[in-house]
């Protein structure tokens, strides 16, 4: 199969290659996947009960998707970054068998990996997408092979939602509606144009990724376009953020940029209901990993920053108002994918396709096997630590437990403070410019700010502590004891046993799958070309 060209890739990327002509009835496949949206959707506060920031929340096409068929309580990327994320969806595998594409910066793609986009043109798809896919990627005025970048007349605008917004209210005097209303259409142009431009009698695979819970975003947004109060979160953040003004603030913003994905994704569905086609459509809904600026999200293997929302719809195929507990692994959507579009699947996929939990009838607990889920991370941002080193962690989480490795625990999780090797950072931080530079794996935020200014005050240095310490070569959390995975209790000889069984049942899911990080003496993600020492 000829692939995309070992090159290096900015921005969006998709696999594409030329497609075979073949009219028939295989579903379609429409796949919303929200740049660092973790698990918030108020379809989860019916599930985990009243107390969570998801009563703060309203996603009505998200919860549309999910009670016309099927909502995962315990869906998991397998690395909560969003290139590493994107490769192992892509390509069906564990992120760490995608060679460079397994981290952020520097990533390119091995043209010898199979993915399922491509997969899916071959046998005769129609495939498109919207916004980002695989970060960096595919130049948006040059897609590879048939597949269109759907963009509308401006693009960009819907991406930046609440910086557009809010200047379109400041600025040209419109309306919170208006301005909002202006965004969400440009969403269903593009889908609008991918549809007018479709081959007629082929199935299509339609992949809408924008960027807009990414930050930046406005500071006061959520309250603004989406009625979301930052006063009415206290007592209902998570116990290890700040629960203060500048922080509760930082998270109903960030709600308020998912809700607004939501809208889009509201318009999306109304132009497939008006095809005629939802009936056989497959309708995937999620996240490519936790919160991004806030410590334990996103770059970190705890649920805050792996669990992601996820539902599933088609038709009659999915019986309606399902909550499955099975644990998911974001890889497995592309062998099912390929397996619901009648396409074989590539035996180097290590992804199981999720057809049969789909076609099933109940709710809970459906295949047995699916028990537990591996995570892990290696580097996200290049410049983080000053040699440029990884961060390399594997974890598994099963429905008891959540048991983490980090093979160095001598580095900074988060990078290096002020990107020194000692402990030594400056007293005062700004909101602008030195959140960028300290503890770079953290997005720079107000909450990340406004730790970093308070970290020796009483009521938060544990708090920063967590987010920010370097951590032990060992990690376990009792799940029913603490949700929030604050208390370690690796070296508690209580849990001495379950340590060394999970530790086991976790090693041997990566040597089966041939993670270098155990397979290989040397490991390559510590060596040129994923590490490049001698840049300035």
């Amino acid at each position: 199969m000829n692939w995309v060209k070992k090159i290096q890739l900015p921005l969006g990327f998709v696999l594409f290659s030329v497609a075979v002509s073949r009219a028939d009835d295989r579903p379609n496949i429409l796949f919303a996947f929200a740049d660092d949206w973790g698990r918030y959707a108020s379809v989860y506060r019916e599930i985990d009960g009243p107390g969570t920031l998801n009563d703060f929340i309203d996603t009505p096409n998200f919860d549309n998707v999910a009670k016309s068929g099927v909502v995962f309580n315990n869906a998991h990327v397998n690395a909560p970054s969003c290139t590493p994320c994107r490769s192992s969806l892509l390509s069906g595998q564990y992120f760490f068998r995608t060679g460079r594409a397994a981290f952020l910066q520097g990533a390119i793609w091995d043209d010898a990996i199979p993915s399922y986009p491509l997969l899916l043109e071959e046998d005769g798809y129609d495939i498109g997408f919207t916004a980002k896919v695989w970060s960096p990627g595919t130049p948006r005025d040059a897609p590879y092979g048939a597949a269109r970048n759907a963009f509308s007349a401006k693009p960009q605008q819907f991406n930046a939602f609440s910086q557009t917004a809010t200047r379109s209210i400041e600025i040209h005097n419109l309306s919170v509606q208006e301005a909002k209303a202006v965004l969400i259409a440009q969403a269903e142009q593009a889908f609008e144009k991918f549809l007018r431009s479709r081959q007629a009698g082929k199935p299509f695979c339609y992949w809408f990724g924008p960027t807009n819970v990414h930050r930046k975003w406005i500071a006061g947004s959520g309250k603004r376009l989406w009625g979301i109060d930052p006063d009415r979160l206290k007592g209902h953040m998570p116990p290890f953020l700040p629960d203060v003004p500048t922080v509760r603030e930082d998270m109903a913003d960030y709600l308020g940029e998912a809700m607004a994905f939501d809208a889009m994704l509201g318009v999306i569905l109304k132009k497939l209901e008006a095809t005629g086609e939802r009936e056989n459509t497959i309708i995937v809904v999620s996240g490519d990993h936790g919160a991004p600026g806030f410590p334990r999200g996103k770059c970190n293997l705890y649920d805050f920053g792996t669990r992601v929302p996820l539902a599933i719809s088609w038709g009659r195929k999915i019986a309606p108002n399902r909550v499955v507990d099975d644990f998911v692994n974001l890889m497995d959507l592309a062998p099912t994918f390929l397996e619901a579009a009648g396409t074989k699947i590539p035996e180097v996929m290590t992804g199981k396709s999720l057809l049969p939990v789909l076609e099933a009838k109940d709710s809970g607990q459906i295949d047995p096997q699916r028990n537990q889920v591996v995570t892990g991370r290696e580097r996200h941002v290049e410049e983080a630590r000053a040699d440029r080193k990884p961060y390399p962690q594997r974890a598994i989480r099963s429905k008891e437990y959540l048991y983490i490795i980090n093979f160095e625990p001598d580095r900074w999780p988060m990078g290096d403070p002020y990107n020194v090797s000692d402990s030594q950072i400056p007293d005062r931080y700004t909101l602008t410019n030195d959140t960028f530079v300290t503890f770079g794996d953290l997005d720079a935020s107000p909450t990340k700010a406004f730790m970093l200014e308070n970290r020796n005050h009483q009521a938060f240095r544990k708090m920063f502590q967590l987010g920010f310490a370097k951590r032990p070569a060992e990690e376990l959390y009792v799940m029913a004891e603490d949700p929030h995975q604050i208390n370690n209790v690796a070296g508690d000889d209580k849990y001495t046993e379950i340590k060394a069984e999970l530790r086991a049942r976790l090693l041997d899911v990566l040597r089966d799958a041939d993670d270098p990080r155990v397979t290989q003496e040397k490991v390559p993600f510590e060596h040129p070309p994923f590490v490049e020492t001698g840049k300035d």
